[in-house]
């Protein structure tokens, strides 16, 4: 099996390093070699965070380069297009339709750019885009978007959905446990 790349992006603080964690999981549970890796500018809230899965019989190094991403997660619409230019050809992008203002639209230096969804579809990615932090409120937290995002990345992969449970019983304190599988489920039933 060839090696598949997943990237998560997003914004400090939502929960990127929980998603990529119970990934890693639930790939290494399956036999897959994983390596995961963390490339963040600033972790703190509100900075950009990119985390790197990659899985198959053999992985050698943690870093995915441009066009290599099979798919890309990601917890905030001008994430996603921004780290467009790493994703395969017939790539699969997931992401939230939540706008969160990076600091140079905070301080008026710049616009959220209008209609990023559409321009992202233009360019001929496939595009699955959701409202997550409305389903994670849906569930119990606004916390739960990086778990509904998991929930809707979990379609692409051939995997029963007990694995995935077992992998949020493992990584996710059991107080939060119930609520998270809700997310999961919204994430992953979302039409």
């Amino acid at each position: 099996m060839e090696t598949k790349n997943i990237m998560i992006v997003g914004v400090g603080g939502q929960g990127s390093l929980l998603a990529s964690k119970l990934l890693g999981h639930l790939l290494m549970a399956q036999g897959f070699d994983v390596k995961v890796s963390e490339v963040h500018g600033m972790s703190q809230r509100g900075g950009s965070v990119v985390t790197y899965v990659r899985y198959g019989e053999k992985v050698f190094s943690p870093v995915i380069d441009k066009g290599q991403a099979d798919y890309i997660v990601s917890f905030e619409a001008l994430e996603a297009a921004r780290w467009l230019p790493y994703l395969k050809k017939d790539g699969q992008i997931v992401t939230n339709t939540q706008q969160i203002d990076p600091m140079p639209v905070i301080t008026g230096a710049a616009e959220y750019p209008e209609n990023i969804i559409d321009q992202i579809k233009a360019t001929g990615a496939k595009v699955d885009a959701l409202d997550c932090l409305t389903l994670a409120e849906q569930a119990g937290s606004s916390k739960a978007v990086n778990i509904v995002l998991l929930g809707r990345l979990s379609h692409y992969f051939d995997l029963p959905e007990d694995e995935w449970m077992k992998s949020l019983e493992a990584n996710v304190p059991a107080k939060f446990l119930d609520m998270n599988k809700k997310a999961f489920e919204l994430g992953k039933n979302f039409a």
